[in-house]
């Protein structure tokens, strides 16, 4: 074959009589033009890179070319059924795992108020508090990190809280019962 070894007007006259069919069955199966388009270049373009892959004893070039077309047009459509239903899972598993655009807002909104609530407690009341609530430390933990005694950081917690929640609650921030 001439395109086996390159020569572009071989290649030239391929495309002209079959790219018409090969446009045709890839914009039946994809049902869009641009991806059509996308699958002729594909099959002309492995035509020229792998000529050897075309047997003329097992079929003429159109039957070739036909074939590459419809497997490379199936890909497409398996890729986006699989895509979409990806999407439809991770939007399902999101909207089932509690995900609520309000009560994000309610969150950020809350954790705005808290930040502003924080800056009205003594330095030794919210680094207490950030060691032990946002730290996760334990009391005797956040007293060896202060450097303070355990009672200490107990009371500073217990007095930072109160002050805390009375911020909030002025700031119109609806508080649990203590």
């Amino acid at each position: 074959m001439s395109i086996g070894r390159y020569q572009q007007a071989a290649l030239a006259e391929a495309y002209r009589r079959n790219a018409g069919a090969v446009y045709g069955l890839a914009k039946r199966l994809l049902s869009d033009h641009a991806r059509a388009e996308e699958v002729v270049q594909e099959v002309f373009l492995r035509l020229w890179n792998t000529p050897d892959r075309f047997d003329a004893e097992r079929g003429t070039l159109r039957s070739y070319l036909l074939a590459q077309t419809h497997g490379r047009a199936v890909d497409i459509i398996r890729s986006d059924v699989a895509r979409r239903k990806r999407e439809e899972r991770e939007s399902r598993e999101q909207a089932e795992g509690g995900y609520d655009i309000g009560r994000e807002v309610w969150d950020m909104a809350l954790a705005g108020h808290v930040r502003e609530a924080m800056d009205v407690l003594t330095e030794g009341e919210r680094d207490a508090i950030e060691l032990a609530y946002f730290g996760g430390r334990t009391y005797k933990e956040a007293a060896d990190e202060l450097g303070e005694a355990e009672g200490t950081v107990k009371s500073r917690i217990r007095v930072g809280l109160k002050r805390l929640r009375a911020e909030l609650v002025q700031a119109g921030v609806t508080v649990g019962s203590e």
